[in-house]
């Protein structure tokens, strides 16, 4: 419930603050009081928006602050939301408006979306005008209400819904790739003909191709140095090399190998030191391999491969890696274009699979909506003729849309759309409820709803901006023990005119404005007794209150004491 309520800038209102209790409290006070002041402070708390005219001329700053208890029937939904009531279990909501444009919203002292205060708050509490949009002029609202009345759970139809949705979208989006197939296929077959004619295969070729380009160029400096060297080691036409001087060297040492110590073991260094140079001057040989014959014909042959390799890498990716994983994308692509209506097929199998199941879950809901209708339209009924319309005839009216091919259609709430339909005079037909209602009838008709969601899993406050408009004393009277009825199961809180009204709250909260400091200022501040009599005989008499009057305030307070 609504603990308390503080209001500071907003308008008329420097610091307004309403600490509430259980029950039925109603506020009243002469007409520009400030009375929509709370109203406009507690939509501001529903994440309304204010305008900059709102803020209290002279202040920076406004703000409203509602802190509510008694939250434990919504746990889990704050959880999942991270907000945890505080050591009171309590949860404070306090917005913060600037004259700049800026606004703060913080839930527990801790920064929140406007999103997740609209989410929080319409679980908390809930306001009704005497044209209250959000509920029984907003047929979209009307499903709810049955729902929250049939305390349905839509949780697996929800599932069912979504995997049908899925469903839908694979079919559309199969549809879509499939709608170009015949030019998208021609383009797959060429990418991958392309690919495949470059015989692309070792990841590496590029980089190797690149140093045969660089040995290639340098043809004619590699040959000369090579030359030298093996020359020089092996291949001397006048035959002193290196590998012949140390072949003589060592045969000199095996013949002192008898006489002088050491002697063989310098010559088998030797020997393997002209094996050795033997060796060097192969491999220096093997640099000029097979792709040094005829080098500018191999050039040719690396630079125009090089040139293909980077054509393909400008179409289709960085390295010859990426372009071998677009050609395999491609071909997966092209498998599927090729065997599009199958997939087309089981695509619709699916999705009529997903639509069975899903309708299933939604007949089920339909025939639980379709018997709570009835009851919720009778216990209205009752009711509306308890508060002055003996002839008025209310329905839930729960229907269904089909498709063209007979089917129902499904939405997020099942395969029902739920109106409430109404009519206060015989022998008329019922049309929409916000098409035919009166001021009057439509506050009562909206009373009598919320009397039957009483105690039904809604919200634990409900606020009702002067409902008892455009009615007699007499009906008043009964709108008012309506509103009592109601307060045993929520809590009620009432902007009302009406002296009968006032006379049953539990708690009577006045509102006043006065000057101070030379602007205008809003009180409030909650009655005792005594001056409850005396407010109630002001709103019966007006501006000059009677002793008549007076008495009959009182006796009013008296007989609808408990």
């Amino acid at each position: 419930m609504l603990r308390i309520l503080r209001i500071e800038n907003i308008a008329v209102a420097r610091e307004v603050e309403l600490e509430l209790g259980r029950g039925f409290s109603v506020l009243t006070g002469e007409t520009g009081a400030g009375k929509s002041i709370l109203i406009d402070g507690l939509t501001l708390v529903l994440g309304g928006r204010i305008s900059k005219d709102m803020i209290r001329p002279g202040e920076k700053n406004a703000s409203v602050t509602a802190i509510f208890s008694g939250v434990e029937n919504i746990l889990p939904v704050l959880d999942d939301l991270g907000i945890h009531p505080d050591g009171e279990g309590e949860i404070t909501v306090r917005r913060v408006f600037s004259e700049d444009g800026k606004s703060s919203t913080k839930i527990n002292g801790k920064n929140a979306s406007v999103s997740d205060l609209r989410e929080l708050s319409s679980l908390l509490i809930n306001i009704n005008g005497q044209n209250d949009t959000h509920t029984a002029l907003d047929q979209s609202t009307h499903i709810e209400l049955l729902d929250e009345y049939s305390v349905l759970d839509r949780s697996a139809y929800s599932e069912f819904y979504r995997e049908y949705l899925d469903a839908v979208q694979e079919l559309k989006e199969i549809k879509e790739s499939l709608r170009d197939r015949s030019m998208m296929t021609d383009i797959l077959k060429y990418q991958i003909k392309e690919i495949d004619a470059a015989k692309l295969s070792n990841p590496d070729e590029e980089e190797k191709l690149e140093k045969l380009r660089i040995k290639l160029k340098d043809i004619e400096k590699i040959s000369k140095y090579t030359g030298i060297v093996v020359r020089a080691l092996s291949q001397s036409e006048k035959g002193v090399t290196a590998a012949y001087m140390l072949e003589k060297a060592q045969a000199a040492l095996e013949q002192l190998g008898g006489v002088m110590e050491n002697a063989q073991e310098l010559a088998d260094k030797l020997e393997s030191m002209r094996y050795e140079i033997i060796d060097i001057a192969e491999q220096t040989s093997d640099l000029i391999d097979s792709d040094m014959q005829n080098p500018e014909e191999k050039l040719d042959h690396v630079e125009k491969r090089l040139s293909l390799i980077s054509r393909l890498e400008k179409k289709y990716g960085a390295d010859i890696s990426e372009i071998l994983s677009f050609r395999e994308e491609a071909a997966q692509k092209l498998d599927a274009l090729e065997s599009g209506d199958l997939a087309v097929r089981e695509a619709e199998t699916a999705l009529a699979k997903a639509y069975e199941a899903a309708l299933a879950e939604a007949k089920r809901l339909s025939g639980i909506r379709s018997e709570n209708a009835k009851i919720l339209s009778d216990q209205v009924g009752v009711s509306l003729k308890y508060l002055d319309m003996p002839k008025a005839r209310f329905e839930v009216k729960v229907s269904r849309d089909y498709s063209s091919d007979g089917k129902e259609i499904l939405n997020p709430n099942g395969c029902d759309s739920v109106c409430f339909m109404f009519t206060a005079n015989p022998g008329y037909p019922m049309k929409e409820l916000s098409k035919v209602a009166s001021g009057g009838e439509l506050s009562r008709t909206v009373l009598a709803i919320k009397c039957a969601l009483a105690g039904k899993h809604g919200v634990d406050t409900v606020i009702f901006d002067e409902i008892d408009t455009g009615v007699s004393g007499a009906t008043s009277q009964k709108i008012g023990m309506k509103l009592r009825e109601l307060s045993k199961h929520i809590q009620v809180i009432c902007v009302t005119h009406s002296p009968q009204v006032a006379s049953l709250a539990d708690a009577h909260f006045f509102i006043h404005k006065s000057e101070k400091d030379g602007k205008a200022e809003s009180f409030v501040r909650l009655l005792t007794d005594e001056e409850r009599i005396s407010e109630i005989a002001r709103i019966i008499g007006g501006v000059t209150v009677t002793d008549k009057q007076i008495q009959a305030a009182r006796e009013m307070l008296d007989t609808n004491k408990d």
